[in-house]
């Protein structure tokens, strides 16, 4: 059946529907990643979004419940230029078409993805809308132009009430924006008992819960929306140590002074190259976002810039210079992609570790 995407700048693109019967609108964003769209496509960070892939070909191995990152995703819509159409894998246990019908999220192929993708990077993120008709396109356009879609969109996705990942070591409060399963992962494989609380969660709340360390998870939207967060991280920071990652980097810079700004058109995939300054090593990672932090924000009295995008020179880690605290933007979990950067959560045990051994002999 016949599909359009409709852009707020009057676009139009046809091409061939899949997934599920409906109409959706959001935030038009394309990723680079060549693997990994069951992950892309359960990840929080995208709620609200319609995804655009670049690899010409996504479903051919596809999807299984292991790989899920969430398991309500939001997104708002896929668009690839094709599905395959007999997707082989051992491990396989459904199609990525019956997969997003059983989600409600339309899909869209048989589009010119490239010419899509390289107007997005010239006029920088447009939004959309997946329509089974063009017909009204002009007032769709119009409509498109004047919402605000991505607004408030934590308090959808971010858990309502706490709950437990068990282990028996140190004791994590993780702080969810919209986390994907993989971070929860990373920290069940070194046996932390952690405590996921919803983004509203106080510093009375976290700091009552006694944790050896915070975690403030990604996650989508606007980061200057959490304020209130950025309030909570002010002071837990000064108690137990804190690590951030994406969304959770955003909130810890605003904390301590910075910030942050919409890209024109983000970061999206599992190839960005991110020097880390100190030793001038250069790991690839996975990335998901729309906004950075400002460098010339920066208080450096509190707050050391330990890691920069190769490509364009933006932000990708903050050390504090007072607290055992820091941050980065790409995703140390990265599931798909490299794992060059998994150690980051090795460094937080570590630095846990040393806080308490400090305590001890205090």
């Amino acid at each position: 059946m016949k599909r359009y995407l409709i852009l707020e700048d009057g676009s139009i693109y046809q091409g061939e529907g899949f997934g599920a019967d409906c109409e959706s609108s959001g935030e038009v964003v394309f990723t680079t990643g060549m693997t990994g769209y069951q992950e892309a496509i359960t990840d929080q960070s995208y709620a609200d979004q319609i995804l655009v892939f670049t690899n010409p070909l996504i479903g051919n191995y596809g999807i299984t419940l292991a790989d899920y990152e969430s398991l309500e995703p939001q997104i708002k819509g896929v668009i690839c230029h094709q599905v395959a159409r007999r997707p082989d894998n051992w491990r396989m246990q459904t199609t990525l078409p019956k997969f997003l019908k059983h989600l409600n999220i339309p899909g869209l192929q048989g589009i010119d993805t490239r010419e899509l993708v390289k107007k997005l990077r010239i006029h920088g993120t447009l939004k959309g809308r997946i329509t089974d008709s063009k017909e009204n396109a002009a007032s769709i356009a119009q409509e498109l132009k004047q919402r605000n879609i991505t607004q408030g969109v934590i308090s959808r996705v971010s858990t309502k009430n706490s709950y437990p990942v068990p282990g028996s070591k140190r004791n994590i409060v993780v702080v969810d924006f919209g986390i994907k399963h993989s971070i929860l992962r990373e920290l069940a494989e070194r046996d932390c008992n952690c405590i996921v609380l919803p983004y509203t969660a106080t510093a009375e709340e976290i700091l009552n819960l006694n944790p050896d360390g915070v975690l403030l998870s990604n996650g989508p939207g606007n980061p200057e929306e959490m304020l209130t967060a950025a309030k909570m991280v002010q002071e837990v920071e000064k108690h137990v140590p804190l690590f951030g990652i994406c969304m959770g980097h955003q909130v810890f810079a605003l904390a301590n002074g910075a910030s942050t700004y919409k890209m024109k058109f983000g970061h999206r995939g599992f190839n960005h190259p991110v020097r880390e300054i100190a030793t001038g090593n250069i790991g690839f990672t996975s990335q998901n976002h729309g906004y950075a932090v400002d460098p010339k924000s920066i208080d450096k009295e509190n707050l050391m810039i330990t890691h920069v995008d190769v490509n364009d020179g933006t932000v990708e880690g903050l050390r504090h210079k007072k607290y055992p605290a820091f941050s980065v933007q790409f995703h140390p979990d990265a599931t798909p992609g490299p794992h060059d950067e998994d150690s980051l959560f090795d460094d937080f045990m570590s630095m846990i570790d040393q806080r308490k051994e400090e305590e001890r002999h205090a």
